[in-house]
């Protein structure tokens, strides 16, 4: 099957023509029928993020059962599926204390890049390729282990279905999570990519009375006044935290930081009102930190911290967030921007760096 390889750190994936083993106990073969483009795979193209090489990359994707493996009584062939970057195995600390995108398994993938139950599945001319996250899905087809995988109705798209799996339930997610008095409060939100305009559409739902979001593409901030948002500010020209303040008369109860960056997390911080909460769900460089000034975090009783994955508990938000969609509640369509071939996984990278506005999809 052909799959994009990554195999240096600033090099563009290849082509290749690959191996794929049959799924081993507890695990699910796919064929995968779209793959969303992320800025995480973004991160390990250039080094920020350490994988092993060489590695298939793309973690967003959705696609239908073809084969199971021994124990697999979950899914069966022809089930339609959406593939988790984060594992959830419902039984460790963190599955059972209401934080599962922290499950154990996790940890796993992101130190081995092998599948849970060990190895890869991938190879060519004897040598072993790796698994990004567990998915890999900028290829055909994926082997995965059934704790990645959520089924679901049949008749959602899957360019749709592939974006709920990273991107929406993670803006969405966060919100939803995160920010439970949210309704006729102040939401802004940092980096308007697939991420932040999700969180756009979250924080329309929930009835946010101010909902600012901040970028700097004029064509992601119409779109999300489009979705929702009712300020934008393009921090090409104006500073964040300053307007912020102007719009809310004193801070944002709630601040969403989808890029990741020092800068960018320092102006969360500074456009928070007393009392409230700057939650950061991009990534950055192993080696990045922010700093906040003490005082301000004290005396002003506010608080800075992460979500990873929307802090969801996927099996179950996943799905509700699909159920909404399909009442025509919230306009997950709307996310989507171009689509590209399989083998233009590199040009699809360059769109998401550049003009994409929503997400790219790759289609195998």
């Amino acid at each position: 099957m052909k799959a994009m390889v990554m195999h240096d750190i600033d090099a563009p994936m290849v082509l290749e023509d690959l191996d794929l083993d049959g799924p081993g106990p507890g695990e699910v073969r796919v064929r995968i029928e779209a793959a969303g483009v992320c800025h995480s795979d973004v991160h390990y193209l250039t080094g920020t993020l350490p994988a092993r090489t060489p590695i298939v990359l793309g973690h967003e994707g959705a696609g239908v059962v073809e084969d199971v493996g021994e124990g697999v009584t979950a899914f069966g062939p022809g089930d339609k599926v959406v593939l988790m970057w984060r594992p959830r195995c419902g039984a460790c600390e963190f599955c059972l204390s209401g934080l599962p995108a922290q499950c154990a398994l996790g940890r796993v993938h992101g130190q081995t890049n092998e599948l849970l139950r060990g190895g890869t599945r991938l190879s060519k001319d004897d040598a072993r390729y790796h698994h990004l996250m567990g998915d890999s899905c900028f290829a055909e087809q994926a082997v995965v282990s059934q704790e990645s995988l959520v089924r679901i109705d049949s008749d959602i798209p899957s360019q749709i279905a592939a974006i709920v799996g990273c991107a929406v339930i993670t803006g969405m997610g966060t919100v939803l999570n995160r920010m439970p008095d949210a309704a006729g409060k102040s939401i802004a939100v940092i980096g308007a990519g697939g991420v932040g305009l999700s969180a756009v559409i979250a924080a329309k739902l929930v009835g946010a009375a101010q909902i600012i979001v901040s970028d700097i593409v004029p064509a992601r901030l119409e779109k999300a006044h489009d979705l929702g948002a009712t300020h934008t500010i393009d921090s090409a020209k104006e500073d964040f935290a300053t307007r912020v303040m102007e719009i809310t008369g004193g801070g944002a109860h709630y601040v969403l930081e989808a890029i990741g960056r020092q800068n960018t997390i320092r102006a969360g911080f500074d456009a928070l009102r007393a009392g409230g909460t700057e939650i950061v769900v991009g990534l950055g460089a192993v080696s990045d930190a922010v700093s906040v000034p003490i005082n301000q975090l004290v005396q002003g009783d506010r608080r800075l911290v992460g979500a990873l994955y929307g802090s969801s508990n996927t099996p179950l938000q996943l799905p509700e967030i699909l159920r909404l969609y399909r009442a025509g509640r919230i306009p997950l369509d709307k996310l989507l921007d171009r689509s590209f071939p399989l083998e233009e996984a590199n040009k699809a990278i360059e769109h998401l760096r550049g003009s994409a506005v929503g997400r790219p999809i790759l289609v195998p």
